[in-house]
């Protein structure tokens, strides 16, 4: 049964370093980079967005005054010449071209001469007075400027556009309605006569059906050739007004992204366009929103990268710190056994001793100190073979009562030279399938530190039991204890509790981790009961049937 080694502590450190600090380093590079191309393409898109829509207003406002045209032109072409202009004549032109308002006429030999819709002059006073509104103003303007309005007009007409539109505004009962006067000249062939002439498109036409209708035409029509994109809407507003009054289907309200004046045929207009649902403002806004969303994360992962590298580089310091620390305790350590070996041997050697009970008390000492000796070598090993990832445990079933009663036993002497008195209650439990060495040397490392940290009363006790499905090892002090905001850390390596009578006590600092990683090679764990000045109780849980089998297993 072996376990998959995982990497070593540098490794590791090294790998958490590149995550922390070069990972998010790289990643804001490469990141910003790709934004920084993402934003200039959003630019070139919104860009384009707005050429794509000035193109299709363009095409748009030339196909709107197109149709205009078409309708001028019918009546244009019924146009009587100032000779036969009556009321019976114009009213026939208005009766076929519902869609025209008022017609007007004059030239300086003849005068001005105006006809409106008649059924809507009788049935709307405000249409009679819109009617004597533009009587007024045209009278008054093509008197005072007929010469240079005719020579403007032939010349139009000279172009191929005979017309000249001139827009307005009038108030229609309890509406403010847009009219369109297209004025053009009207020569007669046999007289050379010439008559300045013109027709009102009327503004509930304009308003109701040309340009709505228009409108939805020739959105179908630039969608359908790919002209534009089939969630862009039109609309028409008054330059003094920026609420749209014509609006295509879809239209969600705001303002128009992109506009053009109708200069042409509907002057006073602007013709304008945006996408449904957003605007490119609102797309601007929501690219700097991810912006700053991105380098938000981005300096969130960077920071908390330095954060994990400051914590790591402390805690190797600390590490480091406290493995000069155990070096030189673990110096000590070795120093006292073998300084004790060296003093007993040679006094030995120099035949001082004067009787058999002497000579077997120092082969006695000699061989404790050994063991100790032993004890503590033993333990760095086992920490340099968990630290290299090669520990290996020889699982074997075995007689939990007796491994503890003859470990104990190997150690009285030590306990009872430190003055302490010494109790045990082993209860029967079934064998179990462990390490007898390593759990032997859990159970002296636990002692060994309670006879360490145990001043004025100096009593231990260890307990072996069976409970819920596990085996419990148990070595209770009535040392110095532990505070609980250090109970957490005292099985890490090479970690010592802050309390000056600790740090006055030489130790290697590696006993307890060894104890937690034995225990849990087993497949149980180490817990710890403490209260300051009142001792502590480590309490060792070894779950039964565990492993199934026996045999050798590498642990890291």
């Amino acid at each position: 049964m072996k376990a998959k080694r995982p990497r070593n502590a540098r490794t590791r450190m090294m790998l958490l370093l590149q995550l922390a600090v070069i990972l998010p380093a790289a990643t804001l590079v490469i990141l910003s980079a790709r934004h920084l191309q993402e934003i200039q393409r959003d630019r070139a898109v919104e860009a384009a967005i707005q050429r794509d829509f000035s193109q299709v207003l363009a095409i748009s406002e030339k196909q709107i005054n197109h149709k205009a045209y078409e309708l001028a032109d019918d009546v244009r072409s019924e146009f009587p010449a100032r000779g036969e202009a009556c009321n019976e004549t114009l009213d026939r032109i208005l009766g076929s071209h519902p869609y025209i308002a008022h017609l007007m006429l004059y030239d300086p030999t003849n005068g001005f001469v105006v006809r409106s819709q008649p059924d809507r002059q009788k049935d709307d006073p405000s249409f009679g007075h819109e009617s004597e509104y533009l009587s007024k103003m045209m009278q008054g303007w093509w008197k005072l400027e007929y010469d240079e309005l005719a020579k403007k007009l032939e010349k139009l007409e000279e172009k191929g556009t005979p017309y000249y539109f001139e827009g307005d505004w009038v108030q229609r009962g309890d509406k403010h309605v847009y009219l369109s006067n297209a004025i053009f000249l009207k020569t007669d062939k046999v007289s050379g006569t010439r008559t300045i002439a013109a027709m009102t498109f009327d503004g509930d036409y304009l308003r109701d059906q040309f340009f709505p209708q228009t409108l939805a035409k020739v959105m179908n029509r630039n969608v359908a050739e790919a002209q534009t994109d089939k969630n862009a809407v039109i609309m028409i507003r008054a330059k003094s007004d920026s609420t749209p009054f014509i609006y295509g289907t879809g239209w969600d309200g705001g303002e128009a992204e992109v506009e053009r004046p109708m200069e042409a045929v509907f002057p006073g207009l602007i013709l304008g366009m945006k996408l449904r649902g957003t605007t490119l403002a609102a797309l601007g806004e929501h690219w700097v929103h991810i912006s700053f969303l991105i380098l938000g994360g981005l300096s969130f992962l960077l920071a908390g990268g330095i954060f994990l590298t400051y914590r790591n580089v402390s805690k190797e310091m600390a590490l480091a710190r406290l493995k000069s620390d155990f070096v030189s305790n673990v110096s000590h350590e070795l120093r006292t056994p073998l300084a004790l070996i060296r003093l007993y041997a040679e006094t030995l050697e120099l035949g001082r001793l004067t009787g058999p009970s002497k000579h077997q008390e120092y082969y006695s000492i000699i061989r404790k100190e050994s063991e100790r000796l032993t004890a503590l070598i033993n333990n760095i090993l086992d920490f340099s073979r968990i630290e290299a990832g090669r520990k290996e445990y020889d699982f074997r079933e075995t007689d939990m009562c007796e491994l503890v009663r003859n470990t104990l036993e190997s150690y009285r002497y030590q306990i009872e030279q430190n003055g302490f008195t010494f109790e045990e209650k082993i209860a029967e439990v079934p064998p179990l399938n462990v390490d007898r060495e390593a759990m032997a040397r859990s159970l002296v490392n636990l002692v060994n530190n309670a006879l360490k940290y145990s001043q004025d009363r100096k009593h231990i006790r260890v307990n072996l039991y069976r409970e819920d499905g596990t085996v419990k090892l148990e070595v209770v002090d009535q040392g110095i204890g532990i505070p609980a905001n250090e109970q957490h850390r005292i099985f890490e390596k090479f970690y010592r509790v802050g309390d000056p009578l600790v740090h006055n006590t030489k130790g290697s600092g590696l006993g307890l981790s060894l104890v937690q990683h034995i225990a849990r090679a087993h497949g149980g764990d180490v817990v710890v009961e403490s209260t300051p000045g009142a001792g502590s109780k480590f309490t060792i849980t070894l779950p039964l049937g565990w492993p199934q089998s026996s045999g050798k297993a590498a642990f890291a």
